[in-house]
């Protein structure tokens, strides 16, 4: 949700964010006709009211036909005041409404453009030379570690198990993301998985990608597909203390999308699926700090991939590319060497105040309350396992374990194909 305020004041800029994401302009005229509307009604309606008061104060005054006169026009104003209320309720409805459609106002500095209009900010670590290559379902399943058969037996296409060294490996990716996130002074913790449609609401989820969200009808609530949206929620209409720095937590959850729109798409193992793990970093700071901030989240990112030793790059996401919450966003890449392409392994997001609006989560400042920022950034995920497993494979189809998870295997330096 954007500020109504700065809406009016700079409704050009705001139109020119919504031309950079592509997105409708209208929506821009309309909430300030919206706005004109409400405070017109509102006017209206407390102008009504203070004469009915006034009158109210002159009957027990009069008498004879004055005093009819008067009760007359007093049951007639109720019946104007009750109108105006009841239209100025409406347009406040009306002004709700609108206010949920604009996305958040990209920040100066984002590149315009769509998906395939990023710019690449640096590049890090030098691709794989390999012979022959195998991809990482291959490599799994020699390993005994993906089982995406069984999965799809189970519970459907783009479902998968991980067994004996892939769950493993999962668990060493997240807990080294976990013990990372700690030593950076974040506060673990496990979130749910299912959340109120204001929470998914308010942290902008049920916009243009509604589509993509598990939703269970009988309870209503949403599966969420990042822990994002349970930390968002986590402090909803709360005013917190920020004056020892940012709130900063990370989510350890399952995570469920619907890839509704992905058919085709990265089909086979384990890139593009229906439910994985994810340890999320969450911030909640003061307005004047998010770009510091979101500088900080996407430096412990880099600082993991460093760890699982796999070349990335880091690109800065385009206007049109963005998500309806982020104002801006950076996506860190590793190589897939199967495939001879970048994948996205994090993301990190600035929100500005675009959630906290939304969800009532403030700080006192200069004798009263203001939004705050949050931002967002993925720290270790399942998918990470595509990528070593890929960047590290041996000729043999062995694998190599990366030194910063090798205590989460039992010491292993290689992982080694299973031939039973």
């Amino acid at each position: 949700m954007l500020d109504l305020r700065q809406i009016r004041e700079d409704p050009d800029r705001v139109r020119a964010s919504q031309r950079a994401r592509g997105e409708s302009v209208d929506v821009v005229d309309q909430l300030l006709a919206a706005d004109e509307s409400r405070r017109s009604s509102l006017s209206e309606f407390e102008r009504l009211r203070a004469e009915q008061k006034s009158l109210g104060k002159l009957i027990p005054q009069a008498s004879g036909d004055e005093k009819q006169a008067l009760l007359a026009k007093t049951r007639e104003l109720s019946a104007a005041v009750k109108a105006a209320e009841a239209a100025a309720a409406e347009v406040q409805q009306r002004l709700d409404e609108l206010s949920l459609v604009p996305s958040n106002i990209v920040l100066d500095g984002v590149p315009a453009g769509g998906e395939d209009d990023y710019v690449v900010l640096r590049e890090v670590g030098g691709k794989p030379a390999l012979n022959t290559v195998r991809d990482h379902l291959e490599l799994g399943e020699g390993l005994r570690a993906i089982d995406t058969e069984r999965g799809a037996k189970v519970s459907g296409a783009r479902f998968y198990f991980l067994t004996g060294v892939g769950a493993q490996l999962e668990l060493g990716i997240l807990n080294l993301a976990l013990s990372t996130a700690v030593e950076a002074g974040f506060t673990p913790v496990i979130t749910p998985t299912l959340v109120r449609p204001e929470v998914m609401r308010g942290t902008g989820f049920l916009g243009a990608h509604a589509d993509e969200v598990y939703r269970l009808e009988a309870d209503d609530l949403y599966l969420v597909g990042t822990s994002e949206v349970p930390l968002a929620g986590y402090h909803a209409d709360e005013i917190v203390d920020l004056s020892d720095g940012p709130l900063r937590y990370a989510g350890w959850s399952a995570c469920y999308r619907r890839e509704a729109g992905s058919y085709g798409k990265d089909t086979r193992g384990i890139i593009r699926v229906h439910q994985f793990q994810k340890v999320e970093m969450f911030s909640y700071c003061r307005q004047e700090d998010a770009v510091d901030e979101h500088a900080r989240l996407l430096g412990w990112e880099e600082q993991m991939l460093a760890a699982i030793e796999v070349p990335y790059r880091v690109i800065d996401v385009a206007a049109g590319d963005l998500g309806s919450s982020a104002a801006r966003k950076f996506d860190c890449e590793a190589w897939l060497p199967s495939q001879s392409r970048w994948l996205e392994l994090t993301s990190t997001s600035n929100c500005t105040t675009f959630q906290a609006r939304r969800l009532g989560v403030r700080e006192r400042a200069d004798g009263g309350t203001r939004p705050v920022a949050t931002l967002n950034g993925t720290l270790g995920t399942t998918r990470w396992i595509v990528a070593i497993l890929e960047n590290h494979q041996l000729p043999d189809g062995s694998v190599r374990v990366p030194e910063a998870l090798r205590a989460y295997l039992g010491g292993r330096e290689v992982l080694e194909p299973v031939t039973r």
